[in-house]
């Protein structure tokens, strides 16, 4: 009968309290099943019995006086155990702020892909001008190539938790009155701008502080995988996004799509409101005073691994991250299937690119030359998808361009944020969004003009430029600094019991070490 009622009070308290679960309540567990094996030790590093038997039913510490009690546990950051190394990428949901912050990250980023082409449409609806569907698409995006260093600022000012709460609020106060104004038939084109600029401005403040809050919710020991699903994520909503907003519109019209967009951003500020302060790693807030914007970058100045890193990105994001423009164009000239063959071109890019993400995450070991590394495979890779005929042979090639593209870009942020001063977090990644947002914006002009010469052959064999010339300029730069040369050294070739010789392009000092390179 005791043991019934003890199940029953066990129960109902993970049902209460969930997050008691780990550690006590499994430990409790073991408890139980050592009490109906044979009496063993208990391991030294073990919590004792008496601390879980406690909190799971106060009742029986009564009969336990004899032994010493503890001071009740404080709330603290989700921690690994030693000995116990997360498996794969998906380790980092272990931490309930983290899986809040991917519930949050999930909707915003679907609904506003979502939002956005609902947005072009109803301007192209309203006006059927062209002209005005890429002004309201410049309003959304410009604010932040303008504006975006202060946004940094801000995000190192303030509370993370608070800001991200507010502009989630923002956003969907301003799709919410656009979708009343829709189904009530009174919405106008300067609406919809006016609702863009806005948007863009939230922006400003939202992107640099959402990523420098994934230090304070994951902490260093899931940093990286936390980007790597991050990304994952943000893919996703990028590829469920747009279907999703297309389903709506035909479904319910333009008006409630909006209303729906805005629901979603209400669910993902109150999943951000409803982190656990304790549980999370705080960075320290900077007061208010004159010159940090010039103290943030002076602060990547004299950081090499940032510098680099931010100036290697700016080359690859140049022309070859934004494919869209040329996936387009191949698909019409080359592929010649249409609209499902542009879908699919891009479905393939994707899936490549979730994939890359997931293994970003399981890299132990992370240097400058990695990123360069990575930025000569992705150029080459694109060049021989130019070379390519057979259309199944490009999804492969194409695949492999996902992957290692999404890869180069995962490795890129982890470093700038695994090596920025917690002070100066938001303002250097602010810097790195303004880098990485500022090529690609001018890619698809440089990109959609070497189509127009050469065709969508020669725009996929420009779309390689960016990376190997970049990969050239800061390999020349870090090996003359680094005092270093290029070396091949002998190095074995694994893919699960496959293995063969190979070789692998190294750096070895001339005089001394280069810990930078």
């Amino acid at each position: 009968m005791t043991a019934a009622l003890r199940t029953v009070e066990l129960v109902a308290l993970i049902w209460a309290r969930p997050d008691l679960l780990t550690p006590f309540v499994l430990e409790e567990l073991s408890v139980r099943s050592a009490h109906s094996a044979p009496t063993a030790t208990p391991p030294a590093d073990s919590a004792s019995p008496t601390d879980a038997a406690n909190v799971l039913d106060p009742r029986t510490a009564r009969t336990r006086q004899c032994e010493p009690a503890e001071t009740p546990r404080q709330s603290e950051p989700h921690r690994v155990r030693p000995g116990r190394k997360p498996s794969s990428v998906l380790a980092a949901l272990r931490v309930r702020n983290y899986r809040f912050y991917v519930g949050s990250m999930a909707l915003t980023s679907t609904c506003g892909w979502a939002a956005r082409v609902v947005q072009d449409w109803l301007v192209l609806e309203l006006s059927g001008s062209a002209a005005l569907v890429g002004l309201t698409v410049a309003l959304q995006f410009a604010p932040m190539l303008l504006f975006g260093l202060f946004g940094g600022v801000l995000a190192d000012r303030y509370d993370r938790r608070r800001i991200l709460t507010i502009t989630q609020s923002l956003f969907g106060l301003f799709t919410l009155v656009l979708g009343v104004l829709t189904v009530i038939g009174v919405v106008q084109v300067w609406h919809v701008l006016l609702a863009a600029f806005a948007g863009g401005m939230t922006i400003v403040v939202d992107n640099p502080a959402r990523q420098a809050f994934l230090h304070e919710i994951a902490g260093p020991e899931h940093l990286r995988r936390a980007i790597s699903l991050n990304t994952s994520v943000f893919q996703l909503g990028a590829l469920i996004g747009p279907a999703f907003a297309a389903g709506l519109i035909a479904l319910v019209g333009n008006g409630w799509a909006f209303i729906a967009n805005s629901i979603a951003c209400g669910v993902a500020a109150w999943f951000i409101f409803s982190m656990r302060r304790s549980q999370m790693y705080p960075a320290p807030r900077v007061p208010r005073a004159k010159g940090q914007l010039r103290a943030g970058l002076q602060h990547v100045r004299h950081r090499p691994e940032i510098l680099w890193t931010c100036v290697l990105v700016g080359f690859v994001a140049l022309t070859g991250v934004n494919m869209a423009t040329v996936l387009a164009a191949y698909a019409d000239e080359v592929v010649q299937i249409g609209a499902s063959g542009y879908g699919l071109l891009t479905s393939t890019l994707a899936l490549g690119a979730i994939t890359g993400a997931m293994l970003a995450g399981r890299a132990r070991r992370l240097r400058l030359r990695t990123l360069v590394l990575g930025a000569v495979v992705l150029g080459l890779l694109q060049l021989v998808a130019a070379a390519v005929g057979s259309v199944w042979l490009f999804l492969v090639v194409l695949y492999l361009m996902g992957m290692t593209c999404l890869l180069y870009l995962t490795r890129s942020n982890t470093m700038v944020q695994t090596n920025a001063d917690p002070a100066m977090r938001g303002r250097v990644l602010s810097l790195y969004v303004l880098i990485n947002m500022g090529a690609q914006a001018a890619s698809g002009l440089i990109i959609g003009a070497v189509i127009e010469l050469g065709g969508a052959h020669w725009g996929l064999a420009a779309c390689a430029a960016g990376p190997l010339l970049g990969a050239v300029v800061v390999g020349i730069i870090l090996a003359r600094r680094g005092h270093l040369r290029p070396v091949l050294r002998r190095a074995d070739l694994h893919a699960g019991r496959w293995h063969a010789p190979g070789v692998r392009l190294d750096f070895e000092p001339r005089s001394g070490l280069a810990h930078v390179a």
